[in-house]
């Protein structure tokens, strides 16, 4: 969220961003609310102020004077209370808006509807050429026996899957060797719970916005000893690690000489993928369950480190899918195509020969203090002032989608498919060959 006084005082320039990034949102209407509550605060002030004057001067009264007082006292307290019930209504009003205003994106943000709009700033490697005609995933999983899609549906439903043999090895090595690079390069390693609250999900902006994709627990009372008091708190399966490694700091005050806060993760991840209805029905590229390496910074309130980190961190991916030889674009995303919370953020895009294109596999985002205001994440400077964090994510990598392009890419004529280098101490082997049937 952004903070109110900034809303007011730059209202044109939010109410550009909320058209920009396709919102439905009525920004008038917030800050008329804003107005009333705030005159509203005022009145219960003031009615509170009139009932502690009058409570002092009461002792001192005649009866009937006295008499006189309380009861108008009593149409005080009616006035107030009705004051009361109006103000937690608009409140209840004024968050629900308040949580649906975005960020303000940056200048070099792209405007536009949709992804036609984004637009590529950086490529790196040689698209193969292949003397034979290339098998996509699908084809080369089942011939290989790495990946089981029937079956997976028969356990699972749709965009059910199981890997296999050499492909179990390549997925779980694609992750360690991720998660080894973000080690080495200082941040800490967590493995984070996949069940969120639901302030958590606000806190992130996943929620209201992205509220269809995200699996809900029909059971969360069982989670808990206190039935009662966790039957009236929904919870959620995480479609990413992002929401739980930012809510680590919620509510707290962090010291600046303790920033940048650099934390990876390494989880299962969940989407029920219903805004994608239709769309990429086949193989294991858009599915419900995936497992992924996140990163997330905090940092100082300071929009140049931000864009610094914004960089560091698509490096990070650059340089695992250059260690992994695959080739790559990177494109910054426009404006109706990168979320309401988003400053910057740009997609990495890894070529798939069954495509005959690109394919999206890493996200990197930069959202200011936005996620910080909606989490209460702070840090107290050198000079005891406090001020939100800047927060950032990056996708260090997801796996299996990113197994559609490393079997693709290095397949061979024959139908097996090359292991590269650096997976191979993961796989045990250089190379993946036809088997027996398991």
């Amino acid at each position: 969220m952004l903070d109110i006084k900034f809303i007011r005082e730059n209202s044109e320039l939010v109410k550009k961003a909320v058209r920009d990034k396709g919102l439905d949102l009525d920004l008038d209407k917030l800050l008329g609310l804003e107005d009333r509550k705030r005159k509203l605060q005022t009145e219960i002030q003031e009615y509170n102020q009139t009932k502690n004057q009058v409570s002092k001067q009461i002792p001192k009264l005649s009866p009937d004077e006295r008499t006189k007082k309380i009861s108008q006292m009593k149409e005080v307290d009616k006035l107030s209370d009705k004051a009361r019930e109006e103000l937690k209504e608009i409140i209840l009003e004024y968050n629900r808006l308040m949580y649906m205003v975005p960020n303000i994106p940056s200048a070099d943000t792209p405007v536009g509807p949709d992804e036609k709009s984004n637009k590529e700033i950086a490529k790196w490697g040689k698209i193969p050429r292949f003397g034979f005609e290339p098998k996509s995933h699908i084809e080369l999983g089942e011939s290989l026996h790495i990946l089981d899609l029937k079956r997976g549906v028969k356990v699972s439903g749709f965009r059910g899957y199981y890997l296999k043999n050499e492909g179990t090895l390549m997925h779980m090595g694609v992750l360690q060797f991720a998660l080894q690079k973000m080690i080495e390069s200082g941040f800490t390693p967590i493995i984070p719970p996949t069940l969120l609250r639901e302030y958590v999900l606000n806190g992130s902006g996943h929620f209201p916005f992205g509220q269809e994709e995200v699996y809900q627990i029909g059971n969360p009372h069982q989670l808990s000893e206190s039935a009662d008091e966790m039957a009236k708190e929904k919870v959620y399966l995480a479609g990413t690690s992002e929401p739980a490694l930012l809510a680590y700091h919620a509510d707290e005050v962090l010291d600046e000489k303790d920033l940048p806060v650099r934390l990876c993760a390494i989880s299962p991840c969940y989407r029920s993928e219903i805004g994608s209805y239709g769309r990429d029905t086949k193989g294991i590229y858009r599915i419900h369950e995936f497992m992924k390496v996140e990163q997330v910074v905090l940092c100082k309130n300071d929009i140049v480190e931000s864009v610094k980190w914004l960089k560091d961190l698509e490096n990070t991916s650059r340089e695992i899918l250059e260690d992994l030889g695959l080739p790559y674009r990177v494109i910054i995303n426009s404006t109706g195509d990168h979320g309401a919370g988003k400053y910057e953020m740009h997609d990495i895009e890894t070529w798939m020969p069954s495509r005959n294109g690109y394919g999206e596999t890493h996200s990197d985002s930069a959202l200011s203090d936005w996620q910080a205001r909606r989490l209460n994440i702070r840090y107290k400077d050198k000079s005891g002032q406090l001020h939100f964090v800047h927060t950032l994510n990056n996708t260090a990598v997801a796996s299996p989608r990113i197994l559609i392009a490393l079997w693709e890419n290095y397949q061979q004529k024959d139908g097996s498919i090359k292991i590269p280098k650096v997976l191979q101490k993961f796989v045990g082997k250089k190379l993946i060959k036809a088997k027996r049937k398991q």
